[in-house]
């Protein structure tokens, strides 16, 4: 049995915990804050509950992978799963176009507006169908496994997306709400596979919302992981990662204590990890190049949460374009509205909760990053955003006038000071054209004992990559010990069955 030090408790760091467990190892992690889930969480303001991270979660349709991994971790199984009959709708000059939980019928949809376009949408939604199989989702209600057969017939549909940006993908189209209703949900900069991939897991019924959404899930994971009997040592922060001859020998925490460990395990972002834990030039040649890879980027987003006094003129997801004096100041083009009544918990009975998020690139959320040291400052930046983004909502939704009333607001900023990422991401590396994103290893070359679980491995991350980065962790753990004890036994066989004693 080998004991695990596994530092940070986001999704990662509690599913590398609970594959420890289950694999007969002794797990502890280690998380700063005060409750664990890392980006996946949520809070309470004046009765309304705020929720960060999900918008939709892949892996709960159960005949994938996925939705079994979700299971060994307690997240799926028992718990009802939310399938909107919609995701994403786009609106512009009062006409709309919703992501439908059904391909066909968002084919339908697309060529009743735009017969012009017949030849890029069959081929869109073909693609669709494809990446589909793809993930090996397969039968007409999605309850079937696809065979390999199926899925290697699926790749040509797919590879003349590869070189698109959504932005290209979507200049291909003539009618402007198509155009839109395509560059819009990720923005322009993304690959056109990352929005296939993203619409083929709605249709598929892969990316449902289960019910209680962030904060219930990050609960369940805990629960999961402690009835494991694994440790979870909250409000204790890591200092150092002390290396010896023997590679990782112990952490010091932010107390000064010290705590020994068989392994460790970085579940935190790898930019603020190595430099600050370990030294830099650890970071594997890899990973480190992602950093400088053309058509890999980071990105944020601004948020602001609104108590709302009348019923919200759209169901589940709105994207509407804001008006241009907005985007200069928001810096976005776009801005992305929740309503949550899905949830019966999430507002006073009457009331209701509007979320709103604006993407923004790393230079802006690194100038939210710098200006969060002038406490002055940064209180006046963000009581404007609330105040543009609400004057923005209202003139895009005018029955909204005088209904909204600002709960919260968070930036790039929040999350580097509570999630520990170094610009203020929720996911991983963004991907434009001409990339296929793969699984970097979670080894660190030179130390064996010390290993990476975390979303950055692979982009784009979100929640299941990075609950596969510490399943893929434990499992290379595995592969480590099992060469250890191969070794052993060698070494215990080629000695002499009576050895002579020595004089």
């Amino acid at each position: 049995m080998a004991t695990i030090a596994i530092i940070g408790g986001g999704v990662s760091g509690l599913s590398a915990g609970i594959y420890a467990q289950l694999h007969g190892h002794r797990a502890t992690v280690y998380e700063r804050h005060a409750k664990a889930g890392g980006n996946l969480t949520g809070w309470d303001r004046e009765g309304y509950h705020i929720d960060n991270c999900i918008h939709w979660l892949t892996g709960t349709n159960p005949v994938t992978d996925t939705y079994r991994m979700w299971q060994d971790l307690g997240v799926l199984g028992e718990v009802e799963v939310y399938q909107a009959e919609a995701l994403y709708t786009y609106e512009e000059k009062g006409k709309r176009l919703s992501l439908s939980k059904s391909i066909d019928k968002l084919e339908a949809d697309m060529l009743k507006l735009s017969p012009a376009d017949k030849r890029e949408i069959l081929a869109f939604t073909g693609a669709v169908r494809a990446c589909m199989r793809l993930s090996g989702i397969a039968g007409k209600a999605n309850d079937k496994k696809s065979t390999a057969a199926q899925r290697l017939l699926a790749l040509p549909s797919l590879v003349r997306y590869y070189s698109m940006t959504t932005g290209e993908l979507a200049a291909r189209f003539t009618h402007p709400l198509l155009q839109g209703f395509l560059k819009s949900i990720l923005t322009d900069r993304f690959g056109a596979l990352a929005l296939i991939v993203g619409f083929a897991t709605f249709c598929g019924g892969n990316g449902g919302i289960p019910v209680g959404s962030s904060s219930a899930m990050a609960e369940r994971l805990t629960r999961r992981f402690l009835s494991l009997r694994g440790s979870l040592r909250l409000s204790t922060g890591v200092a150092k990662i002390n290396l010896g001859e023997k590679g990782a020998e112990s952490i010091t925490l932010e107390d000064g204590s010290l705590e020994r460990a068989d392994y460790v395990i970085i579940a935190t972002d790898p930019a603020v990890a190595f430099g600050k834990l370990v030294e830099r030039r650890l970071m594997p040649k890899a990973l480190s190049r992602q950093y400088q890879t053309f058509g890999l980027f980071r990105f944020s987003s601004v948020h602001a949460a609104f108590a709302c006094e009348k019923k919200p003129p759209f169901k589940g997801d709105l994207i509407v374009e804001l008006p241009r004096k907005y985007q200069r100041v928001l810096g976005g083009e776009h801005i992305i509205l929740r309503e949550f009544s899905h949830e019966k918990g999430f507002a006073p009975r009457g009331k209701h909760l509007v979320q709103a998020m604006v993407y923004c690139t790393e230079p802006r959320a690194r100038g939210f990053i710098a200006l969060y040291k002038n406490k002055k400052a940064y209180t006046a930046k963000k009581q404007q955003l609330a105040a543009d983004i609400e004057r923005a909502i209202e003139e895009k939704l005018p029955i909204l006038s005088g209904a909204l009333s600002c709960l919260d607001v968070w930036t790039p900023a929040t999350y580097q000071k509570f999630v520990g990422s170094e610009m203020g991401s929720w996911m991983g590396f963004a991907f434009s054209s001409g990339i296929l994103p793969t699984r970097l290893s979670a080894r660190v070359k030179g130390v064996e004992n010390l290993l990476l679980a975390t979303q950055w491995l692979q982009a784009p991350g979100g929640l299941p990559i990075a609950a596969g980065g510490g399943r893929e962790a434990i499992r290379t753990l595995l592969k480590i010990e099992e060469a250890k004890r191969a070794a052993l036994g060698k070494r215990r066989s080629a000695l002499p069955e009576n050895p002579l004693p020595t004089a």
